[in-house]
């Protein structure tokens, strides 16, 4: 299985199970204090592991054209997103408001495929017609004409989040080729600590450490280590195809809330989750190929010396070691299965 697979694919196990399980320390805790406390614990702990890894604080390696992309992913991702989906789960199950998150593939396809110009074929776009299909069976009113208002706030609520995060897998799509553990380290403290002065402001107050020390380690392994997956995974699928496999994270986080949180299920919840299945597996199984150019192109990351890299060292490289440096590609033209990855985001 190629690598970056699995590292969707794991980045969606570890945000899946987060979702409720916020819910459960969410009772105790505003949204918005909820939210920052989040990303705060995934923003120190990235930060962290990297000084660890690092020896010392090393800088970002970002070129200034990225900035732009990766403070606007902030805002959506880690200010406007959250907010929006903590406040959901005050008014919706944890169940519901985890498959509804199988919005976000479909935006940021959406988004990939029509601002960003990233292909989408045939599979893609059945997949995300079949995921709306199952959001709009989830978020469809029930019961009586005055609980009709509030049933839709909490599914709009999360669409809105979904929105967010959409935006934010397609700007951090452009500076995935950097350092992941800086990205999403950053992403998490400038946005938790924006997040929690603006909960303090409103009144709210720091739970207690019982409290406290749970919320920030759900922040570090389903915020922070999941994202740090999520931007490897960018690099070697791009956004759209990226967020079609972390659309597995909705359906482990509905599991985890009706076993552990004994929330009861209908009808129309499995009828949503099969539609939501038919989108997932449409998605997983897309195979492109095709005769593509590849233009003149510089960039530094990590890599092994492939069909891609074919470059010059000053110093021996071991065959098959991987390694990281400023280097260039030339015009190359071939055919083979690939992603809109760092080195195949050409024109169809």
């Amino acid at each position: 299985m190629n690598t970056s697979v699995i590292y969707a694919l794991a980045a969606a196990a570890l945000f899946g199970a987060s979702t409720p399980l916020a819910k459960l320390l969410g009772t105790e805790v505003s949204p918005v204090m909820l939210a920052g406390l989040l990303y705060l614990g995934s923003g120190l702990g990235l930060l962290l592991v990297r000084c660890v890894r690092d020896r010392g604080w090393k800088p970002s390696g970002l070129g200034a054209g990225e900035w732009p992309w990766l403070l606007g992913a902030i805002v959506f991702g880690g200010i406007l997103g959250p907010v929006a989906l903590m406040f959901a789960l005050t008014l919706t199950s944890g169940a519901t408001a985890s498959l509804m998150l199988n919005l976000e593939p479909v935006l940021t396809a959406l988004l990939a495929w029509v601002v960003f110009k990233e292909n989408a074929d045939r599979r893609i776009v059945l997949g995300m017609l079949a995921i709306i299909a199952g959001g709009v069976v989830l978020s469809w009113p029930s019961g009586a004409s005055a609980a009709v208002s509030l049933s839709w706030l909490g599914p709009l609520a999360v669409g809105f989040a979904c929105f967010c995060w959409a935006v934010d897998n397609n700007l951090t799509r452009k500076v995935s080729a950097s350092d992941a553990l800086y990205i999403a380290g950053a992403k998490g403290l400038f946005a938790g600590l924006v997040n929690c002065a603006i909960a303090l402001a409103l009144g709210a107050k720091v739970p207690s450490f019982g409290v406290l020390s749970p919320t920030l380690l759900i922040g570090f392994l389903g915020y922070g280590v999941s994202l740090v997956l999520f931007v490897l995974a960018l690099r070697g699928l791009g956004a759209a195809r990226t967020g079609a496999y972390f659309s597995t994270a909705p359906f482990l986080g509905a599991a985890i809330s009706i076993v552990l949180l004994g929330e009861s299920v209908s009808l129309l919840f499995w009828l949503a989750a099969g539609c939501m299945i038919v989108g997932v597996w449409l998605h997983l199984t897309e195979r492109h190929e095709h005769e593509h150019l590849h233009q003149p192109l510089e960039h530094s990351h990590r890599h092994t010396h492939d069909e891609h890299h074919q470059h010059e060292h000053a110093a021996d490289i071991p065959a098959g070691k991987a390694h990281s440096h400023a280097h260039q590609h030339s015009v190359i033209s071939h055919n083979h299965p690939h992603f809109p990855d760092i080195h195949h985001r050409h024109r169809h």
